[in-house]
C-alpha cells in the first residue's frame, strides 16, 4: 500500500470500517512508514478529544429558524433579480465600454505617422488581392498557357494567291 491510498483510507480505518485484509495491509504500511503512522496517531488523538466533549443539542426552535431563513432567502430574489447590476457587473460593463471606444479610435483612414501609412497601404493592397482572388487562382494556368504552340502548322504555298482575280 502506498501513502496516497493510506490518506484516502485513514478515516475508514479509524472508524473501523475496513475489511480484515485491508486493515492488516493498512497497519503494515503504518508500521513501515513513520510519516503515515504519525498522521494516523494525530487523527486518533483528535478523535479522542472530540469524543470527550459533551454533545451539543440545538435549541428547540433551531429547526424552525433555519427553515424560516431559507424561505426568506428564496423569496428575496425574484425572476428578474439576476438582471440587477452588481458592482462586478457594472465594472465589467464600464471596462468593456472603455475598451470598445478606445479600439474604435484606431481607424485605418486616420493615420498620423508615415510608418502607419505603409501598413494601411499594404492592407489595402492585400484587400485588392483578395478581391481579385478568382483571377489570381488561374494565374498559374494563364502564365504557362501557350495556345499557339499547340496548333498544327499549315504549309504555305510558294505563290501567294491574290484575292482580286480579274
Amino acid at each position: 500500500m502506498n501513502c496516497t491510498r493510506t490518506e484516502k483510507k485513514l478515516v475508514a480505518y479509524l472508524d473501523g470500517k475496513l475489511h480484515a485484509g485491508e486493515r492488516r495491509e493498512f497497519e503494515a504500511h503504518l508500521a513501515s512508514c513513520s510519516l503515515c503512522g504519525e498522521r494516523a496517531e494525530g487523527f486518533r488523538a483528535m478523535w479522542d478529544v472530540l469524543e470527550e466533549l459533551p454533545p451539543i443539542m440545538p435549541s428547540p426552535g433551531f429547526d424552525s429558524l433555519v427553515r424560516a431563513r431559507v424561505q426568506q432567502e428564496a423569496s428575496r430574489g425574484g425572476f428578474w433579480s439576476w438582471i440587477l447590476p452588481s458592482p462586478r457587473m457594472a465594472f465589467a460593463a464600464a471596462a468593456l465600454l472603455i475598451a470598445s471606444i478606445w479600439l474604435s479610435s484606431f481607424q485605418p483612414g486616420r493615420v498620423s505617422t508615415p510608418g502607419q501609412m505603409v501598413a494601411v497601404q499594404t492592407s489595402e493592397a492585400d484587400f485588392g488581392a483578395i478581391k481579385n482572388l478568382p483571377v489570381l487562382e488561374d494565374y498559374d494556368v494563364v502564365t504557362s498557357f501557350d495556345a499557339l504552340s499547340e496548333l498544327p502548322v499549315q504549309q504555305q504555298s510558294a505563290e501567294p494567291q491574290s484575292l482580286n482575280r480579274m
